[in-house]
Protein backbone atom coordinates (compact mmCIF):
# COMPACT_ATOMS: atom_id res chain seq x y z
CA UNK A 1 0.00 0.00 0.00
CA UNK A 2 1.41 3.52 -0.81
CA UNK A 3 0.89 5.78 2.01
CA UNK A 4 2.83 8.28 0.21
CA UNK A 5 0.35 8.42 -2.99
CA UNK A 6 -2.85 8.13 -0.76
CA UNK A 7 -1.74 11.72 0.99
CA UNK A 8 -1.02 13.47 -2.26
CA UNK A 9 -4.84 12.12 -3.60
CA UNK A 10 -5.98 14.19 -0.50
CA UNK A 11 -3.66 16.81 -0.69
CA UNK A 12 -4.95 17.45 -4.62
CA UNK A 13 -8.56 18.11 -3.20
CA UNK A 14 -6.62 21.39 -0.82
CA UNK A 15 -4.27 21.88 1.52
CA UNK A 16 -4.66 19.81 4.63
CA UNK A 17 -2.90 19.09 8.06
CA UNK A 18 -1.45 15.64 9.42
CA UNK A 19 -4.09 14.50 11.46
CA UNK A 20 -6.54 15.67 9.00
CA UNK A 21 -5.22 13.38 6.52
CA UNK A 22 -5.08 10.61 8.90
CA UNK A 23 -9.02 11.10 9.90
CA UNK A 24 -9.35 11.33 5.49
CA UNK A 25 -7.26 8.41 4.58
CA UNK A 26 -9.23 6.13 7.06
CA UNK A 27 -12.86 7.83 6.27
CA UNK A 28 -11.76 7.06 2.74
CA UNK A 29 -10.44 2.98 2.98
CA UNK A 30 -12.67 2.25 6.37
CA UNK A 31 -10.06 1.87 8.22
CA UNK A 32 -8.83 -0.99 6.72
CA UNK A 33 -5.12 0.14 7.23
CA UNK A 34 -4.79 2.24 9.86
CA UNK A 35 -2.62 5.11 10.02
CA UNK A 36 -0.65 6.59 12.74
CA UNK A 37 -0.18 10.47 13.26
CA UNK A 38 3.41 9.70 12.93
CA UNK A 39 3.10 7.91 10.46
CA UNK A 40 1.42 10.64 8.14
CA UNK A 41 4.35 13.56 9.19
CA UNK A 42 7.29 11.43 8.70
CA UNK A 43 5.64 10.36 4.85
CA UNK A 44 5.01 14.45 4.68
CA UNK A 45 8.32 15.17 5.27
CA UNK A 46 9.44 12.65 2.85
CA UNK A 47 7.23 14.14 0.57
CA UNK A 48 8.34 17.73 1.18
CA UNK A 49 12.14 16.36 0.96
CA UNK A 50 11.35 15.29 -2.46
CA UNK A 51 9.53 18.55 -3.49
CA UNK A 52 6.38 17.01 -3.69
CA UNK A 53 4.52 19.05 -0.73
CA UNK A 54 5.46 22.50 0.52
CA UNK A 55 4.18 23.65 4.03
CA UNK A 56 1.59 26.46 3.44
CA UNK A 57 1.16 28.49 6.65
CA UNK A 58 -1.10 27.22 9.29
CA UNK A 59 -5.13 26.96 9.62
CA UNK A 60 -6.97 29.40 12.59
CA UNK A 61 -6.56 26.72 15.31
CA UNK A 62 -2.24 26.58 13.95
CA UNK A 63 -2.25 23.56 12.40
CA UNK A 64 0.78 23.34 9.99
CA UNK A 65 -1.24 22.91 6.51
CA UNK A 66 0.69 21.51 3.34
CA UNK A 67 0.10 21.36 -0.16
CA UNK A 68 0.77 19.59 -2.92
CA UNK A 69 3.24 20.85 -5.78
CA UNK A 70 3.23 20.39 -9.48
CA UNK A 71 6.21 17.68 -8.90
CA UNK A 72 3.77 15.91 -6.56
CA UNK A 73 0.31 16.05 -9.22
CA UNK A 74 2.84 14.38 -11.73
CA UNK A 75 3.56 11.98 -9.31
CA UNK A 76 0.12 11.36 -8.65
CA UNK A 77 -0.96 11.07 -11.74
CA UNK A 78 1.82 8.50 -12.94
CA UNK A 79 0.50 6.29 -9.92
CA UNK A 80 -2.47 6.64 -11.20
CA UNK A 81 -1.64 5.84 -15.09
CA UNK A 82 0.74 2.90 -13.81
CA UNK A 83 -0.98 -0.71 -13.48
CA UNK A 84 0.19 -1.98 -10.06
CA UNK A 85 2.99 -4.20 -10.74
CA UNK A 86 2.10 -8.17 -9.94
CA UNK A 87 5.26 -9.45 -11.13
CA UNK A 88 7.05 -9.58 -7.69
CA UNK A 89 4.13 -10.32 -5.66
CA UNK A 90 4.76 -9.68 -1.91
CA UNK A 91 5.25 -12.55 0.93
CA UNK A 92 1.99 -14.26 1.54
CA UNK A 93 1.92 -15.93 5.21
CA UNK A 94 -0.41 -18.18 4.42
CA UNK A 95 1.34 -19.46 1.08
CA UNK A 96 4.46 -19.80 3.14
CA UNK A 97 2.63 -21.51 6.45
CA UNK A 98 1.51 -24.27 4.10
CA UNK A 99 4.50 -24.71 1.84
CA UNK A 100 6.47 -25.05 4.71
CA UNK A 101 3.85 -27.67 7.05
CA UNK A 102 4.24 -29.83 3.84
CA UNK A 103 6.20 -33.29 5.14
CA UNK A 104 7.08 -31.16 8.16
CA UNK A 105 6.79 -33.72 11.34
CA UNK A 106 4.00 -33.92 13.86
CA UNK A 107 1.59 -31.26 11.56
CA UNK A 108 -1.50 -32.13 10.46
CA UNK A 109 -1.42 -30.01 6.94
CA UNK A 110 -5.17 -30.64 6.66
CA UNK A 111 -6.08 -29.18 10.49
CA UNK A 112 -3.83 -26.08 9.24
CA UNK A 113 -6.01 -26.14 6.10
CA UNK A 114 -9.28 -26.58 7.70
CA UNK A 115 -8.40 -23.72 10.50
CA UNK A 116 -7.65 -21.17 8.04
CA UNK A 117 -10.73 -21.91 5.95
CA UNK A 118 -12.79 -21.51 9.05
CA UNK A 119 -11.10 -17.97 9.80
CA UNK A 120 -11.12 -17.09 6.07
CA UNK A 121 -15.04 -18.05 6.09
CA UNK A 122 -15.76 -15.85 9.43
CA UNK A 123 -13.79 -12.74 7.86
CA UNK A 124 -15.68 -12.91 4.45
CA UNK A 125 -19.08 -13.13 6.56
CA UNK A 126 -17.84 -10.06 9.00
CA UNK A 127 -17.53 -8.25 5.04
CA UNK A 128 -20.28 -9.04 3.48
CA UNK A 129 -22.31 -7.71 6.37
CA UNK A 130 -20.38 -4.49 6.43
CA UNK A 131 -21.21 -4.36 2.56
CA UNK A 132 -24.37 -5.01 3.42
CA UNK A 133 -24.82 -2.02 5.79
CA UNK A 134 -22.95 0.33 3.22
CA UNK A 135 -25.43 -0.54 0.85
CA UNK A 136 -28.32 -0.15 3.62
CA UNK A 137 -28.82 3.59 1.94
CA UNK A 138 -27.65 4.53 -1.85
CA UNK A 139 -23.74 5.27 -0.96
CA UNK A 140 -23.86 9.10 -2.81
CA UNK A 141 -20.62 10.37 -1.05
CA UNK A 142 -17.00 10.00 -2.46
CA UNK A 143 -15.82 8.21 1.07
CA UNK A 144 -18.36 5.93 1.17
CA UNK A 145 -18.54 4.94 -2.32
CA UNK A 146 -14.69 4.26 -1.82
CA UNK A 147 -15.29 2.63 0.98
CA UNK A 148 -17.50 0.33 -0.42
CA UNK A 149 -14.93 -0.36 -2.90
CA UNK A 150 -12.46 -1.29 -0.96
CA UNK A 151 -14.79 -3.71 1.31
CA UNK A 152 -15.87 -5.71 -2.03
CA UNK A 153 -12.14 -6.19 -2.50
CA UNK A 154 -11.44 -7.40 0.84
CA UNK A 155 -14.70 -10.03 0.14
CA UNK A 156 -12.96 -10.88 -3.50
CA UNK A 157 -9.99 -11.86 -1.82
CA UNK A 158 -11.40 -14.01 0.73
CA UNK A 159 -13.67 -16.02 -1.66
CA UNK A 160 -10.37 -16.51 -3.74
CA UNK A 161 -8.85 -17.34 -0.81
CA UNK A 162 -11.38 -20.00 0.74
CA UNK A 163 -10.90 -21.55 -3.32
CA UNK A 164 -7.28 -22.15 -3.50
CA UNK A 165 -7.53 -23.59 0.30
CA UNK A 166 -10.32 -26.01 -1.03
CA UNK A 167 -7.86 -27.04 -3.94
CA UNK A 168 -4.89 -27.43 -1.91
CA UNK A 169 -6.52 -29.75 0.18
CA UNK A 170 -7.69 -31.80 -2.69
CA UNK A 171 -4.20 -31.90 -4.15
CA UNK A 172 -3.04 -33.20 -0.88
CA UNK A 173 -5.53 -35.96 -0.79
CA UNK A 174 -4.76 -36.63 -4.34
CA UNK A 175 -1.16 -37.25 -4.38
CA UNK A 176 -1.74 -38.89 -0.92
CA UNK A 177 -3.78 -41.40 -2.82
CA UNK A 178 -0.67 -41.81 -5.32
CA UNK A 179 1.77 -42.62 -2.61
CA UNK A 180 -0.37 -45.32 -1.14
CA UNK A 181 -1.08 -46.82 -4.07
CA UNK A 182 2.65 -47.39 -5.45
CA UNK A 183 4.07 -50.77 -5.20
CA UNK A 184 5.08 -52.33 -1.82
CA UNK A 185 8.44 -53.58 -2.97
CA UNK A 186 9.38 -50.16 -5.10
CA UNK A 187 11.72 -48.47 -2.27
CA UNK A 188 10.62 -44.86 -1.96
CA UNK A 189 13.74 -42.41 -3.25
CA UNK A 190 14.85 -40.68 0.10
CA UNK A 191 13.79 -37.39 -1.77
CA UNK A 192 10.04 -38.41 -1.95
CA UNK A 193 7.82 -35.50 -1.08
CA UNK A 194 6.40 -37.71 1.88
CA UNK A 195 9.57 -38.86 3.36
CA UNK A 196 9.51 -38.34 7.17
CA UNK A 197 5.00 -37.65 7.08
CA UNK A 198 4.08 -39.46 10.53
CA UNK A 199 0.47 -41.03 9.91
CA UNK A 200 -1.18 -37.78 12.00
CA UNK A 201 0.60 -35.46 9.68
CA UNK A 202 0.20 -37.37 6.43
CA UNK A 203 -3.58 -35.84 4.83
CA UNK A 204 -6.45 -38.31 5.03
CA UNK A 205 -7.20 -40.31 1.59
CA UNK A 206 -11.19 -40.76 2.72
CA UNK A 207 -12.93 -38.14 0.69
Amino acid sequence: MSIRHGLLALLERGPRYGSQLRTEFESRTGSTWPLNVGQVYTTLSRLERDGMVAQDGEDDAGHALYSITEDGRTELRSWFETPVDRSSPPRDELAIKLAMAVGAPGVDIRAVIQSQRSHTLKAMQDYTRLKAQALADVPTDRDEVAWLLVVEQLIFQAEAEARWLDHCESRLVRLAEAAATEPAARPAPSTSRWAGWSAASRPSTRR
